[in-house]
C-alpha cells in the first residue's frame, strides 16, 4: 500500500514536497534532491518523521 509522505529542507526545515512511497518495498525514509523556494537552490529534503 502507497502512503503519502511530506519531505522536508535539510536546510531550513521548511516544507515543500509531497509524495508516496511503498513502505513494504520501500522501509528506509527517502532523501531526494529538489528546488527549496526559500533558500533558492537545489537542496536535499527529506521524509519527515
Amino acid at each position: 500500500m502507497r502512503t503519502k509522505i511530506t519531505f522536508r529542507c535539510a536546510e531550513c526545515k521548511e516544507e515543500n514536497y509531497i509524495g508516496t512511497r511503498n513502505k513494504s518495498k520501500q522501509p528506509e525514509r527517502m532523501k531526494i534532491q529538489k528546488f527549496c523556494p526559500k533558500c533558492n537552490k537545489m537542496t536535499e529534503h527529506n521524509e519527515k518523521r
